[in-house]
């Protein structure tokens, strides 16, 4: 009687060798994801406030060259409100605290900025209005924070903003029924711009 062959273990096959992972070619990628991502968070504040100006964001106040088209007769109250950061040495308040103006009419305020210092120093405004539903229709024509503002030791100076309320506000529900819109400013030391050299030297 004749036996069957019993099947025999195949062949063991040598595997292949293994590549070892480009590290560069993973590396490439990952490096330029995060060189987007820096560039991304440098480009963020510009774009931010671009953002704001445009449609007065964060209560944002607008910028404008012309006056409202029409005035009306319902009024609004404005309240000025002004502080300075902790390491600013100036003295700053509004000369008026409150006024009351009628919607689309162009208004005159000032801020009064002293320095008591015996330096020169330079600061710069930031500005907002509250509620901030109201950036969108609060409109500056021109102000002393559109520019850096330069003081001498002792010097004090009245800087005037001419501002209007526009019309537009009654046409949206979340303003139509605000009757106080409060402009506050901080000013901060910045380090002066170049073309203040002259100005620095003169007073030096």
């Amino acid at each position: 009687m004749t036996e069957t062959p019993k099947p025999g273990k195949p062949e063991a096959r040598p595997e292949p060798p293994r590549q070892r992972p480009d590290l560069r070619k993973k590396a490439l990628p990952l490096f330029g994801v995060a060189l987007g991502m820096l560039g991304m968070a440098y480009a963020a504040v510009p774009l931010y406030d671009l953002f704001c100006r445009v449609t007065g964001f964060g209560g944002r106040p607008m910028e404008r060259t012309e006056a409202a088209a029409e005035v009306l007769d319902r009024t609004i109250t404005v309240r000025f409100d002004a502080s300075t950061a902790s390491d600013m040495p100036w003295e700053f308040r509004p000369v008026q605290t409150t006024t009351e103006i009628r919607i689309g009419e162009t208004g005159l305020a000032f801020y009064e900025a002293y320095n008591p210092t015996d330096r020169q120093i330079t600061g710069t405004a930031s500005f907002n209005v509250a509620p901030f539903s109201m950036g969108g229709y609060f409109v500056k024509i021109d102000c002393f924070c559109f520019t850096e503002q330069t003081l001498a030791p002792g010097e004090r100076v009245s800087m005037p903003v001419t501002y209007y309320v526009d019309p537009e506000m009654l046409d949206d529900s979340e303003t139509e029924g605000v009757s106080t819109v409060t402009l506050s400013y901080t000013f901060y030391e910045t380090e002066p711009a170049e073309d203040d050299d002259g100005r620095r030297a003169a007073l030096d």
